[in-house]
């Protein structure tokens, strides 16, 4: 495991750099998880038949509100 340890350190280090920030926070970012949410959001709502469509959408939303610029 102290391989993965070691690229968890790296990825948390990439995170903090100031262009990885603002590439996240761009109208790109935005348009590209958008669709990435909206697919993963719809397949897991396939997969449990609507059972837990609300939490889905609020973990979609949530996870939004972290890429992109809206």
């Amino acid at each position: 495991m102290a391989g993965f340890d070691d690229i968890t350190k790296k990825a948390q280090a990439l995170l903090q750099d100031g262009k990885v920030q603002d590439a996240l926070k761009s109208e790109r970012a935005e348009g590209v998880s958008d669709k990435v949410f909206d697919g993963v959001a719809d397949a897991v709502k396939k997969a449990t038949g609507g059972k837990y469509d609300d939490k889905i959408d609020a973990a979609r939303e949530q996870a939004d509100k972290r890429v992109g610029n809206e």
